[in-house]
C-alpha cells in the first residue's frame, strides 16, 4: 500500500511537470519587429490609470521610447478619478511630448467597471486614422521593440487580437512567495491548446497588454460589451473569438515586464477580487483550493511519514521511501527552476507549500466576497 502511494504520488508529480512544461511551450514568442515604414499603421495606445503615481511615469517613459514610428504612434491616457498625483504626472509628460495625452474619466455610470469605462472612454477618443487599439495597465515597462514585434505578430498571423504575458517583477517577499505559485496553478488548471485554438468559443488574454483591430473593437461594442465583468480582458477576449475573429496570447517577456503589486495588501486585493471567475466559479475554486495546498504539503508528508515508517523497522516503508523522495525532490526542483525563471532567489522555490496554502486562502475569501456579493477594488466596491 505504502509503495502503491508513493508511486502514485511520483506519477502525479511527473505529469503536473509535464503539463506546465507543455503549457509553457504554447505560448508562442513575437516575431521580430517590421520595417517601420511611412506605410506603419496609425496605433493608439490606452492607458486607464487610477491612483498610478508609483507607475505610470515608468510606463509613459517605455511608450515615448518606442522604436516605432513617433508620428504613427499616440498616447491616450485615461485618469479614472485618482485622488494622487497620477493627472499631474501625465500632465508634465503632455507638456513635453505632444503624443501624450491626458483625459479625465468621467463619474462612473451604473452597472460600469471603472477599467471597463476607462478604456471606452480612451477608445472614444482616438484620432480617426487609428487603425490599431493597444490596451496596456499602468503598472507595466515596455521596452523598445514592443509595439514593433506585438504588430508584426498580430499582422503576420493574421490576428484581431494580440494578447501579451509580461515577465512579472517581484520585489516583496508575499509577491515572491505567492504569483509563481499562482501562476504555476493557472498553468496547471487552463488548457491552453484549447484557449489558443482557432476552433471553439473559449479564450484567454491578459489586460496589461491587448492590440485590437480597432475596427474589430468598434463593431463588437469594445468594453461596453464587457462593462460589468471583473475580468474584463478574458471576457472581451471571448466576445472577439466567438465573432469567428483571432485570438491569441503570446509570450512577452522579451518586450515587456509588469509589477502588479507591492505588498499582501495589493496581493491579496488583487487575487481575491476575480480568482472566482478565473476557476470558473465557486466549486472549482473550493476544489482547486483544496487540492493545490494537499498536493503542495504532500511534498513533504509522504516522504517523512515513509521515513518514519522505515527508521521503525517497516521495509514496506523503505521500499516507499526512494520514490517518495524522488517525487518530492522532483517537485522542488520544479519549483527553484521556477524562483530562476523568475529572477528571485532560489529558497523561495523551497516555501512552495506555504505559497499554495497563502494563495488557497485568497481564494477562499475570493469565494467568501463572490458569495457576498461585493468585490473591492481601487477604492470603488463593485456588486
Amino acid at each position: 500500500m505504502e509503495l502503491a502511494l508513493s508511486c502514485a504520488w511520483l506519477a502525479l508529480v511527473a505529469w503536473l511537470i509535464l503539463r506546465a512544461f507543455n503549457q509553457r511551450g504554447l505560448l508562442p514568442p513575437l516575431h521580430p519587429p517590421g520595417p517601420n515604414t511611412e506605410s506603419a499603421p496609425h496605433i493608439t495606445a490606452i492607458v486607464p490609470a487610477r491612483d498610478e503615481e508609483a507607475n505610470i511615469a515608468r510606463c509613459l517613459d517605455g511608450l515615448l521610447a518606442q522604436s516605432y514610428p513617433a508620428d504613427r504612434l499616440r498616447v491616450v491616457v485615461v485618469d479614472d478619478q485618482s485622488a494622487d498625483a497620477t493627472p499631474a504626472i501625465v500632465s508634465a509628460i503632455a507638456a513635453q511630448h505632444p503624443q501624450v495625452c491626458l483625459l479625465q474619466a468621467p463619474p462612473l455610470p451604473p452597472g460600469w467597471i471603472g477599467k471597463c469605462h476607462a478604456c471606452q472612454v480612451g477608445a472614444y477618443a482616438v484620432p480617426p486614422e487609428t487603425e490599431w487599439l493597444c490596451f496596456l495597465d499602468a503598472d507595466v515597462r515596455p521596452r523598445p521593440a514592443l509595439l514593433s514585434r506585438a504588430l508584426a505578430t498580430a499582422q503576420s498571423e493574421r490576428l484581431d487580437l494580440l494578447s501579451l504575458a509580461p515577465r512579472q517583477e517581484l520585489g516583496s517577499f508575499a509577491e515572491r512567495l505567492v504569483m509563481p505559485c499562482g501562476l504555476y496553478l493557472m498553468a496547471f488548471y487552463q488548457d491552453l491548446a484549447d484557449l489558443q485554438s482557432r476552433a471553439g468559443d473559449d479564450a484567454t488574454a491578459t489586460g496589461q497588454f491587448m492590440l485590437v483591430r480597432r475596427e474589430v473593437y468598434d463593431s463588437l461594442g469594445g468594453h461596453a460589451a464587457v462593462r460589468g465583468i471583473i475580468c474584463e480582458d478574458v471576457a472581451l477576449a471571448r466576445v472577439i473569438k466567438r465573432a469567428g475573429r483571432r485570438v491569441a496570447l503570446h509570450d512577452g517577456r522579451e518586450a515587456i515586464s509588469a509589477r502588479m503589486y507591492t505588498g499582501w495588501h495589493s496581493l491579496w486585493e488583487g487575487v481575491a477580487k476575480n480568482l472566482v471567475d478565473m476557476l470558473g466559479g465557486p466549486v472549482p475554486t473550493v476544489v482547486t483550493a483544496v487540492a493545490a495546498t494537499v498536493i503542495a504539503w504532500a511534498a513533504w508528508l509522504i516522504p517523512a511519514v515513509a521515513a518514519v515508517g522505515c527508521v521503525n523497522g517497516s521495509s514496506s516503508s523503505c521500499v516507499a521511501l526512494a520514490p517518495a523522495l524522488a517525487a518530492s525532490a522532483a517537485a522542488a526542483g520544479f519549483h527553484m527552476a521556477g524562483a530562476h525563471y523568475f529572477g528571485i532567489p532560489l529558497w523561495y522555490g523551497l516555501l512552495f507549500p506555504a505559497g499554495y496554502t497563502a494563495g488557497a486562502v485568497m481564494a477562499i475569501d475570493s469565494l467568501r466576497l463572490r458569495l457576498r456579493g461585493q468585490v473591492t477594488w481601487k477604492g470603488r466596491t463593485y456588486p
